[in-house]
């Protein structure tokens, strides 16, 4: 077994540092523009931002042929993991549009939401009662 794995580790890791503190930041900051807002803007505005540079990058890596390997390791699942995981979830559903897979694009959409909500009210439900 070769160091590879190591340093994959190391680039998600580290990537997902930076990520963790810029969503920190961002929603911080979010809040402060809006203190009276009544919805979670920090949290709209990482995952719109996330999404929409994981749509930059990608555009870019992929009609340039580059951001692959380790760069797509630190920057993909790495820093826009750490900042947002939505991001990856929507470049992912798009890769599903852009294939023709409209069924299988709307089914992940529907599951994200349906069990992702789901789970949510389970697991506040289990932590409510303990």
């Amino acid at each position: 077994m070769g160091t590879s794995w190591l340093l994959d580790f190391f680039l998600v890791g580290t990537g997902g540092f930076i990520g963790s503190v810029l969503r920190f930041g961002m929603g911080g900051l979010t809040y402060r523009i809006f203190p009276a807002a009544t919805l979670p803007y920090g949290t709209l505005a990482v995952n719109v931002i996330g999404c929409l540079i994981i749509g930059v990058l990608g555009g870019i890596g992929d009609a340039r042929q580059i951001a692959a390997g380790e760069l797509r390791l630190f920057l993909f699942i790495g820093l826009l993991g750490g900042f947002t995981t939505f991001s990856a979830f929507g470049y992912e559903t798009l890769a599903l549009v852009r294939t023709a897979e409209l069924f299988r694009a709307t089914v992940n959409v529907g599951l994200h939401l349906v069990l992702g909500l789901a789970a949510v009210w389970v697991g506040y439900t289990v932590g409510n009662r303990s």
